[in-house]
């Protein structure tokens, strides 16, 4: 990956949507919303404050996030489609379901 985005700034791949619903029935990719999930590519340097220091951000590469519908700027960089959003824009970091189940475990 060529792209480092600046500041807050996060770039992100979207996950592939889901094409069948629970019940079973299968969306065709026209009615289909776009994802809201991704994985985060690459992450800025971090958020400047009052006084010029810069605050880390609060995801890192490789964390799956959950972003607003309509948030960020769609890019084109090597043939693959990212999206690039402000840490403000990141809803939430999703846990993988296997850390769920150790820190039950413990």
């Amino acid at each position: 990956m060529s792209i480092k985005p600046l500041y807050d700034r996060v770039v992100v791949k979207r996950l592939a949507a889901e094409t069948t619903t629970k019940g079973g029935i299968v969306i065709p990719d026209k009615a289909a919303e776009k994802p809201t999930q991704g994985e985060v590519i690459a992450a800025g340097s971090g958020s400047p404050l009052d006084n010029g220091e810069l605050r880390p951000l609060a995801v890192k590469v490789g964390d799956r996030v959950l972003f607003g519908q309509y948030a960020g700027t769609e890019i084109k960089h090597d043939g693959e489609t990212y999206l690039i959003v402000k840490e403000s824009d990141i809803l939430a970091v999703l846990e993988a379901a296997e850390q769920k189940t150790e820190e039950k475990a413990a």
